[in-house]
């Protein structure tokens, strides 16, 4: 065999080779492929579960609270609450998510939700937890809700000044 064949034989063996082993993926990538996280048609109904079974609603879905669980239609899901949550920290108000995603890509959220700190009852331990993939697919449930997105849930309010409004005493 010339040095031509000999090049073209250890080519197409090199070639082989390659084609044998599993494609290189990021670190990340892999990570995220391994993370636990919910599996569902898709990342929108992942997503709508999460919130479901998470508790978003207890605060973050106007007069949820009061119903005793009843589902509200979609259409008023996570627009914040008025009522507030009152206790040493002083009176603390869930947020307005649809508007809180309205302001922010996919990866801010991820980091917000990754690295939040806030006033209870807000669990953010549990919120940190949760994989890259689930937290994704809440924000693109968010994006994805009918309706009018409301309006900005009051500030909190520091310890000693009484709300004006509803509100849930807290320890």
């Amino acid at each position: 065999m010339n040095r031509v064949g000999t090049f073209a034989a250890a080519a197409s063996g090199l070639v082989l080779l390659t084609a044998c082993q599993p494609a290189a993926t990021s670190s990340a990538q892999a990570q995220a492929d391994t993370d636990p996280h919910v599996v569902a048609a898709t990342d929108i109904a992942a997503g709508r579960y999460i919130v479901l079974v998470g508790g978003c609603n207890d605060c973050h879905t106007p007069a949820y609270a009061q119903t005793g669980g009843a589902q509200p239609p979609e259409s008023e899901w996570l627009k914040g609450s008025i009522e507030g949550f009152t206790g040493p920290w002083g009176t603390s108000y869930a947020k307005n998510l649809r508007l809180t995603v309205a302001g922010m890509t996919e990866d801010q959220w991820v980091e917000t939700l990754a690295t939040g700190t806030g006033l209870p009852p807000m669990p953010w331990p549990s919120v940190k937890a949760m994989s890259d993939a689930d937290k994704r697919a809440v924000y693109r449930y968010i994006k994805s809700l009918p309706g009018d997105a409301g309006e900005v849930a009051p500030a909190a309010l520091p310890p000693g000044v009484a709300p004006s409004g509803p509100s849930v005493k807290m320890g």
